[in-house]
């Protein structure tokens, strides 16, 4: 395996950690919406959740953006 494989297969692992790290905090925040019975706990399960889907979906394509090949001039 090449220097350029470990380093595309380190970058893999880690885009995938941050949305194992979403998914986690979106379990959370069902668990929490679930038992909720006073709006303060209502209203930080929705904002875990929202916050959730926004790691889900905004690092990776962040990540992804910043590792990307420079163009050939």
């Amino acid at each position: 395996m090449t220097e350029a494989d470990r380093v595309a297969r380190n970058r893999y692992f880690l885009m995938m950690a941050a949305n194992c790290v979403g998914i986690a905090g979106a379990v959370l925040a069902l668990l929490i919406l679930g038992r909720a019975k006073t709006t303060e706990l209502t209203m930080l399960g929705i904002a875990l959740m929202l916050a959730s889907f926004w790691v889900m979906a905004a690092i990776p394509r962040m990540l992804a953006r910043r590792w990307r090949t420079p163009p050939e001039a």
